[in-house]
């Protein structure tokens, strides 16, 4: 039985050894991933890219270019962005902005120049270098001037002396007339501006108890000044910049004179800025004033600037500089160029942006540098006087930008100057405003050389305001 179970079952042989009969061994095929010839279809693919570039280069022109302009805009932007903020009003600030604001146009000497008629020529046309060096001032009399004698009205009673000064109590029934300007009424107003060989003007200074007190040692360093280069800085205001450009004769006949009060004075000291034993700093003889008139710093400061004939009556030439900027030019060859060659008595350059006093008013309201009110009481009376809108009289341009003035000392320029600084006082206290006015009144004062603004950016480097002034509260 068992044999029988042996012989009927099937056989099957296992084995690991695959070599034993390689002829018999049944390959499964293998079925590969064929990957697609590289050759084939990459023509086409190009093909397509290319059907595509020329279908739609210019939208692609116009993206690229977009976006270099945007590319642009993000780097001027993040330029500005960058830069330093707007400095706070503060003392702190102000200090680090005297330290670098100026530093842009400071001490440049580089000419200022202008096409006309397709040549290029400087504004300021000096005289050679070798002519400047031995210039001399002119001796000229005023032989030919309407007014033979200038009188400034004064108080006659000498009710001012041995009384202590008080600005609070100055004001005189609530105008800005004080003991300093008299009370120069209407009627005394209109007789100012009729010329004739005895001429009387209110012209400040009008009672020893009026204030601007400088001491008897600067008194007498401004008697001796023949010509003189003058600016100012009252309650803290502007930095001292030095003047540059001159040559040594100049500075042997020319008085460099900056006024000052005490405010500004401990403000310059506390950044260094001692004043020698001399009373230099520099090249500019410093003249600390006492007891200003004028609550408002503006206002002190058209009293060196419109009355320098007053405060230097020795004086034949003076130029006036305001505190926001630098003289850069030989002051004789300044004097020569503007007035001694044009036989011109006064120099003040043409107003850069407005030619209209009416125009110039809007602007002064809408920069908040007087109030509307202000401006419609002197417009009123400019008005009711006659005064035209007209943008030009007498051939000249009816606004003047007054930071420079070069003017010399004659009877009619200083009536004049006399006059605009009581207009000034009268109503605001933005001379651009009242200079067309008494212009236009003044019917005898023609030789005016009234320059360009290019030939203003050529005699200073201008820096800007520093620091706001401090109104005077006592």
């Amino acid at each position: 039985m068992a044999s029988s179970v042996l012989n009927s079952s099937i056989s099957i042989s296992v084995s690991d050894d695959d070599d034993e009969d390689p002829s018999t061994r049944m390959r499964v095929p293998i079925r590969r991933k064929r990957k697609k010839p590289g050759p084939r279809g990459r023509p086409d693919f190009t093909r397509k890219i290319l059907t595509k570039l020329f279908k739609w280069w210019p939208a692609l022109l116009l993206l690229f270019a977009t976006a270099l302009l945007v590319y642009e805009a993000f780097k001027i932007g993040g330029a500005d962005r960058r830069s330093p903020p707007r400095a706070k009003k503060s003392e702190n600030v102000a200090a680090q902005i005297s330290d670098t604001k100026p530093q842009g146009n400071l001490n440049k000497l580089d000419p200022t120049t202008r096409v006309v008629g397709g040549v290029r020529e400087r504004c300021l046309k000096l005289l050679p270098r070798e002519e400047l060096q031995i210039l001399k001032i002119p001796n000229d009399k005023d032989s030919n001037s309407p007014i033979k004698e200038l009188v400034y009205a004064k108080e006659t009673d000498r009710v001012g002396e041995g009384r202590n000064f008080n600005l609070s109590t100055m004001y005189l029934e609530g105008t800005r007339f004080n003991l300093f300007t008299g009370n120069q009424t209407l009627e005394q107003r209109e007789h100012s501006f009729k010329v004739t060989e005895r001429t009387e003007v209110h012209c400040g200074f009008y009672s020893e108890g009026g204030g601007f007190r400088v001491s008897d040692e600067d008194k007498s360093y401004m008697n001796t000044c023949k010509v003189v280069v003058s600016t100012c800085a009252f309650g803290g205001g502007d930095d001292l910049y030095q003047p540059i450009g001159m040559f040594e004769t100049s500075l042997q006949k020319v008085c460099y004179v900056a006024f000052w009060d005490e405010i500004t004075l401990a403000t310059q000291e506390a950044q260094g800025n001692k004043v020698d034993e001399s009373r230099f700093i520099g090249k500019w003889r410093i003249l600390v004033v006492r007891d200003l008139p004028f609550r408002d710093q503006r206002l002190n400061g058209k009293i060196p600037k419109m009355l320098a004939h007053r405060l230097f009556p020795n004086s034949r030439y003076s130029i006036w500089v305001d505190s926001k900027s630098q003289f850069r030019r030989d002051p004789l060859g300044v004097l020569e160029a503007l007035l001694w060659r044009s036989s011109h008595e006064l120099a003040i350059s043409e107003h850069g942006a407005r030619s209209s006093v009416y125009d110039e008013a809007k602007a002064v309201v809408k920069k908040n540098k007087a109030t509307p009110e202000e401006v419609e009481v002197q417009l009123t009376q400019y008005r009711h006087d006659g005064l035209p809108e007209d943008k030009r009289f007498k051939g000249k341009k009816a606004l003047a930008e007054a930071s420079i003035i070069v003017r010399k000392h004659t009877p009619l320029t200083n009536l004049f100057t006399c006059i605009w600084f009581n207009e000034v006082v009268r109503f605001t206290s933005r001379d651009q405003l009242s200079f067309p006015y008494v212009l236009w009144r003044l019917k005898e004062f023609k030789r005016i050389n009234m320059f360009p603004v290019c030939t203003r950016k050529d005699l200073v480097n201008s820096m800007g305001h520093i620091r706001k002034a401090k109104p005077l509260t006592n």
